[in-house]
């Protein structure tokens, strides 16, 4: 049975997403549909494009995902059809799947070219919902546009590295629903750069010179829990994504706050890593 994921800035008040579920199944009788995300930010194509990174590589092979971010159509915002990693992505050609393609050759892109014949102001119920169950029916791409090369990357997702490998000049890529900074920095990255050095990650005024393996790790459970750091403890990890995250340990933005409050932090803002001279 095909598959048809969902991932939208539309949240769940209004009618939206219902509607698109609708179309999909007045079209299709035998279709699962699973929700990535309906809480992105508006407009927030970065920050759908980590989610939905880190989320379709669970799903089967040839699953086609409908993305609903700054979809509406315009000369300089085509909609576009692609085959990447054996998944299929259907949006609007704004960078959405730059940190996949960063990975991932794309296999087939094509621009579509259907509009003609659906007349529609809200093109993901329409015409995105049309594409995601021709795939699901078999169909080809080149039946629903023309191919094309030319995908949009999303600026600032690759970290900068300073003569001599001496500091990576990372930035924030997204904060998630514990307030943690995760950065564009991956371990392989921040492996490769630093070659096993000694560092400082410099985060506004606070400092880390130690990345955990687990949240956990931070904590010095040998020591009576009344005693203990714990609560407001800052850390650095590795995410589960791969990305290096800056994190409060049992964060909670709506009480305590997280990463981000505590740090004064937030989207695209810079962190720094510096490495230690190697001894001569």
């Amino acid at each position: 049975m095909p598959i048809i994921t969902l991932t939208t800035d539309f949240g769940l008040k209004d009618h939206f997403v219902s509607a698109v579920k609708g179309a999909i199944h007045s079209e299709l009788d035998q279709i699962t549909i699973v929700d990535i995300s309906h809480d992105i930010s508006p407009f927030h194509i970065t920050e759908a494009a980590y989610i939905l990174k880190n989320a379709y590589k669970s799903f089967p092979k040839g699953t086609i995902h409908i993305i609903g971010i700054d979809s509406e159509l315009s000369p300089e915002n085509k909609h576009i059809a692609v085959l990447l990693d054996d998944h299929y992505f259907i949006c609007a050609n704004n960078g959405l799947i730059s940190l996949i393609a960063s990975e991932y050759r794309p296999e087939k892109t094509v621009e579509i070219n259907i509009h003609d014949a659906i007349g529609t102001n809200f093109p993901v119920l329409d015409v995105f919902v049309t594409v995601a169950c021709h795939i699901a029916r078999g169909g080809t791409l080149e039946v629903i546009g023309k191919t094309i090369t030319d995908l949009k990357m999303i600026k600032g997702i690759t970290p900068i590295v300073n003569v001599g490998d001496k500091q990576i000049v990372a930035s924030i890529l997204y904060i998630d629903n514990y307030g943690n900074l995760i950065t564009n920095v991956t371990r392989k990255f921040f492996e490769d750069v630093g070659k096993g050095r000694n560092f400082k990650i410099m985060a506004r005024t606070a400092v880390f010179e130690h990345i955990y393996e687990q949240y956990s790790d931070a904590i010095n459970f040998d020591i009576e829990k009344s005693k203990r750091e714990e609560d407001g403890k800052k850390l650095a990890i590795f995410n589960s994504s791969g990305y290096l995250e800056l994190a409060i340990y049992k964060s909670n933005p709506r009480t305590v706050g997280g990463a981000s409050s505590l740090f004064g932090l937030h989207y695209q803002d810079t962190v720094s890593i510096i490495f230690e001279e190697e001894d001569v």
